[in-house]
């Protein structure tokens, strides 16, 4: 029944194929600050923020070496990692920015503010922070009237340290 869920629903986690296990552990470790909570052999890896027990699972069990799926195929578009707030989301686009990463997009959509860059194996990564729900924008009928407006990424970044 549409609308008939729990909300305390929420999304546990990602496992993302990989081609190379060192490579992606390095990424998400470095870029994205996740703790290394256990590794699987050569086959796989379980990443987490805060002592969770996994956030992002990372796996080559059908994967190894392999090539990123071609444009016009399906599959994932993007995981998105949610920050509490502006500056924390402020500090993890430096982290990212620091690493050389190059970012693909960058919005402003009513709802959020967001960063969007790829990992190694070309997964689309959104960083992001939710404004406060009474800040949403809402369409007459009361639908939201999210917006994919250019983001002012200075002064996302000038928020960093509070």
């Amino acid at each position: 029944m549409e609308g008939d869920v729990d909300f305390g629903l929420r999304i546990g986690h990602v496992n993302l194929k990989v081609s190379d296990l060192d490579r992606s552990i390095r990424f998400y470790a470095e870029v994205l600050g996740l703790e290394l909570r256990q590794r699987i052999g050569i086959g796989g890896a379980f990443l987490a923020a805060g002592g969770y027990h996994h956030h992002v699972g990372l796996n080559t069990l059908s994967s190894l070496g392999g090539l990123p799926p071609p444009e016009g195929h399906t599959g994932l578009h993007h995981v998105a990692f949610v920050y509490p707030d502006r500056p924390s989301l402020a500090r993890a686009v430096r982290r990212v920015l620091g690493h050389g990463i190059v970012l693909v997009h960058k919005a402003d959509h009513g709802v959020s503010e967001a960063v969007y860059f790829h990992d190694p194996d070309m997964n689309m990564i959104e960083i992001y922070r939710d404004r406060p729900r009474s800040e949403w924008p809402e369409n007459p009928d009361g639908t939201l009237a999210m917006t994919n407006d250019a983001l002012d990424l200075d002064d996302l970044l000038a928020s960093a340290d509070g």
